[in-house]
Formats: structure tokens, sequence, C-alpha cells
């Protein structure tokens, strides 16, 4: 399984990280261990002292394919979900500073946090979702996938260029505006389209 993620895909949180707007989309990579086992508590890591989340809405891909045309693009996956891409702030800004890559910062241990899947039958339009961070009962993040840069058939057509995509694969789509900082004892929990997708406490 691969954990695809895309970066830079909603213009406010472009704006609020003061970083340049991409002419086409960000990609990076978590491995499989960043992934947090469900039902268990996320521990801040000892290596940052600027752990923060990220709301993404998330696609598993159901089959495998290679160079997908965007016009089939939506015949490879049937389940969409909700989930954090957890970032050592401190540390990738370190890294991005000195030309290096993310991964440190990004696809460290339990950095993945990945909800329930729904059918995305259940939606009349996937580029019209609703969806929310909570923390500690407080809307912190809020988008709609209408807001993406690039929208979710795109980014299928466009990693496929690049990545064999194989069935199980998951792709974080990216993050709205209102990323910020967790601290111990926090309660996260995410939304979409008004059901409640995944829950964790923060150690």
């Amino acid at each position: 399984m691969k954990i695809i993620c895309i970066g830079r895909n909603y213009a406010a949180h472009i704006e609020e990280l003061d970083n340049e707007r991409p002419s086409e989309p960000v990609v990076f990579i978590k491995p499989d261990s960043a992934v947090l086992p469900k039902e268990q508590d996320f521990y801040i890591p000892d290596f940052s002292e600027e752990i923060h989340y990220e709301v993404e809405v998330l696609v598993k891909i159901n089959k495998v394919g290679k160079h997908i045309n965007e016009k089939f693009a939506h015949t490879y996956y049937e389940e969409v979900g909700l989930g954090i891409d957890f970032t050592a702030r401190d540390l990738q800004s370190k890294l991005k500073k000195e030309g290096l890559p993310w991964e440190k910062a990004k696809g460290f241990d339990g950095a993945a946090v990945i909800g329930k899947w729904l059918p995305k039958s259940n939606f009349t339009d996937l580029n019209g979702l609703d969806f929310s961070l909570h923390q500690n009962g407080e809307v912190v993040q809020k988008g709609n996938t209408a807001m993406m840069l690039w929208k979710i058939d795109e980014l299928i057509a466009y990693v496929s260029q690049f990545f064999t995509l194989k069935k199980g694969d998951i792709i974080f789509t990216g993050t709205p505006e209102g990323v910020g900082k967790i601290h111990p004892n926090d309660y996260l929990s995410g939304v979409l389209e008004g059901k409640e997708l995944f829950s964790l406490k923060i150690k």
C-alpha cells in the first residue's frame, strides 16, 4: 500500500504558509508505517516541538492503473474518506530551507490518520464535499472539495503518470486553510458531510 499525498491543493492554505502557488500538483509519499493503528492515540514525537494537524479528504484506489485518462479516473475508486496528514512543521521548515526532502517531517510513525470509508455513491457530487476538523470540540479547519486547485479525478490521472496505482493505495488530496499545532490531551475529530469518520486523543 502506498500513501500518496498532495501538497498545496487549496489556495488559502498556500497563502497561510507563505508558499508559492504550484503550476502542477505537489506530490509526496508516506510509508505504510506512517499509518496510525485504529483506535490508537497519537503520541507527539520527541523530535518536534510543532506537530500540525492537516485534515484531508482521502480516496482509496480499487484496481491497478497506469497513465489513467482523467475521464476514466472515476472508475479507479469506490470509496472516499477523511484523515489527517500530521506534519512536523518545525522540521519541515528546516528541511525546506536546506532544499532537502520532507519525508522525516511527513512520514514518521503515526503521521497518517485514516478514518472510516464511505461509498462514493453516497454523495451526489464529490467536487462539493464539506469537511471539517474539530479540536477539543471547536472547528479549526473547514473546507470543501470545490476549493481544490486539482480535483480528485485530475489528481488520479496526474499521479498515475509517475506511479502505478494499485488496489489499496490511498491518496490524500490536500488540506484547506486553518492548520495548527496539537497539544497533549487534545481531542481531534473529523467530519465529512455531517458524518464523523475519525476521532483520536493526543498524548
